[in-house]
């Protein structure tokens, strides 16, 4: 299936490396990172897995949980964290999802049959506490991914849900954000009283709302 922005992201039940997950239940009312992997025991997977593990305070900060894949059984994956631990000199602090029967690499549309028939792809899902779609970013098998991005993308959208802003391009945490075409020029001064710098009718910045 194709899973678009927007939409409700699938439920399932499926093994992992910490036992079975019942995905609804398991994330509760959090954002979730799910990302997929075309194997254990992979190079390129093993560095990413790695990086996540490190990066679990930023996580933790940011209200999000974090779900691997691989199509490899749940033995398999845990064996296979030994390693990673070791290589990576952390510790893997979340589940991997044993995904044998290609059951939820199906569901999530993991698997593209021109790159591989069995293997999934570096996908990464961003999901929100409404279990919506927020995000799809799609890696070749070859590519790690950067998880700094990935952080920097759900900064962003947990500040435009909240405060109703756009981000610019290269956005980062503390720069200014874009007014909305939503949102009127004089009501925009009423929203953001940090101020509304207006380069064109259809341009508008404001200092971030919540710095």
């Amino acid at each position: 299936m194709t899973l678009l922005l927007g939409d409700t992201v699938p439920d399932f039940t499926q093994d992992s490396s910490e036992g079975p997950i019942h995905f609804y239940e398991w994330m509760e009312d959090k954002w979730v990172i799910f990302f997929s992997h075309p194997a254990d025991y992979t190079p390129v997977c093993t560095t990413e897995l790695g990086e996540v593990a490190k990066l679990k305070p930023e996580f933790d900060k940011r209200n999000v949980k974090v779900l691997a894949l691989s199509v490899d059984d749940a033995e398999s994956h845990r064996n296979w964290i030994k390693d990673i631990n070791e290589t990576q000199n952390t510790t893997i602090n979340y589940p991997i999802i044993a995904d044998v029967d290609r059951k939820v690499s199906e569901l999530y549309g993991m698997i593209h049959p021109n790159t591989s028939s069995t293997a999934t792809v570096r996908a990464v899902y961003i999901i929100d506490p409404n279990k919506k779609l927020r995000l799809t970013l799609t890696y070749p098998l070859t590519t790690g991914r950067n998880f700094d991005e990935i952080l920097r993308v759900i900064d962003a959208l947990q500040l435009s849900d909240k405060y109703q802003v756009a981000t610019p391009a290269n956005w980062k945490d503390g720069d200014d954000c874009i007014v909305p075409l939503s949102i009127s020029t004089e009501e925009a001064k009423q929203k953001f009283p940090k101020g509304v710098n207006e380069i064109k009718p259809y341009l508008r910045l404001t200092p971030q709302p919540n710095k």
